[in-house]
């Protein structure tokens, strides 16, 4: 197995089977420090720079507490436009991240463009860890969804996944990748075009993702509705279908949000009587209406413990790329 000690997290495309287990049991070492509320100084000497291009609440945030529990210090940007990076200069990937590089021992970049945070490991000597690229991936936060489904259920191989919501987003291409590695047949939910309102983009996985899902033998079909394919999920994992176009810098709210056809929504109505008693819902958040919010209360719901775990994992990674831990 590689040794992690300066590696760069960009995409699980880049991880093998047994990597994915040591990034867990380091994750383990890492919950009673997270759990107990406790600071160490396994990091005392390291700083974390957070190079944020999009808004962000719980990525960013969540590494920011990992790095502070591990006795860390941060320093960066969390609003691009507000630096010489993303004003008027539009100031290059490889010039931002070549100064940055000086600040700090490991940068976490969030950007709107799909490749950026690989262009940005070209030209940095410190590790790069993506937090979201555009449409492309996110590999800190399904890390912290297995994790989350490993600690639950006690296994990853042979559980039954259901993926609900846009397909595009960077969060469905990482679980695809990941799930290449473990034995777990998934189903994507996605919308046709036009499915939402007239003139709706196609929401379905798209095929440059699906070539290489089946280049990497990944189990997987599609669905056009989640009542056809509820009942045999063991996990659920859900994704807005109503959002932002993260390919854009920066957007302000539209007043119009418009609402989830029930295709793609997960009542407790639907949860209560056609799920499994012991599948579990995920969700990184944050929601529209696709999740309501009786249903927090239901014994599927698990994405206030994800929410915890992503700082645990988060808190692994930082060990692993930094060497605390080998």
């Amino acid at each position: 197995m590689r040794s992690f000690n300066g590696r760069d997290i960009l995409s699980l495309k880049d991880f093998e089977r047994q990597e994915f287990f040591r990034v867990f049991d380091v994750a383990e070492q890492m919950d009673p420090i997270a759990r107990n509320r406790r600071n160490v100084d396994m990091l005392k000497e390291k700083t974390l720079v957070t190079a944020f291009y999009q808004p962000s609440t719980r990525t960013r945030l969540a590494h920011e507490a990992a790095m502070h529990r591990l006795g860390g210090h941060v320093t960066g940007f969390s609003d691009s436009k507000m630096t010489r990076a993303g004003d008027w200069y539009q100031e290059s990937i490889k010039d931002t991240v070549k100064m940055l590089e000086f600040y700090g021992d490991v940068i976490v970049m969030r950007h709107f463009q799909m490749g950026a945070p690989q262009e940005a490991a070209k030209w940095s000597s410190v590790p790069i860890i993506n937090g979201g690229d555009g449409w492309g991936e996110h590999p800190t936060q399904i890390l912290t969804d297995l994790y989350t489904v490993l600690r639950t259920k006690g296994r990853i191989d042979g559980l039954k996944w259901v993926a609900v919501g846009d397909m595009r987003m960077r969060t469905m291409h990482s679980l695809g990748y990941a799930l290449t590695q473990f034995d777990c047949p998934i189903t994507f939910v996605g919308p046709t075009a036009d499915a939402l309102f007239p003139g709706s983009p196609d929401m379905r996985m798209p095929e440059s993702y699906k070539a290489d899902f089946n280049q990497y033998s990944l189990n997987f079909k599609e669905a056009e509705h989640i009542e056809q394919v509820i009942a045999d999920a063991d996990v659920i994992l859900v994704e807005p279908v109503i959002q932002p176009d993260y390919t854009q810098a920066r957007q302000e709210a539209s007043k119009d949000h418009s609402l989830t056809p029930p295709a793609y929504k997960i009542t407790r109505e639907l949860l209560a009587s056609k799920a499994k008693s012991d599948a579990i819902l995920l969700h990184s958040l944050p929601r529209m209406d696709e999740i309501p919010l009786d249903v927090d209360a239901t014994k599927w719901s698990r994405y206030w413990q994800e929410a915890y775990h992503g700082v645990v994992m988060r808190m692994a990674l930082l060990a692993l790329v930094l060497g605390a831990t080998e």
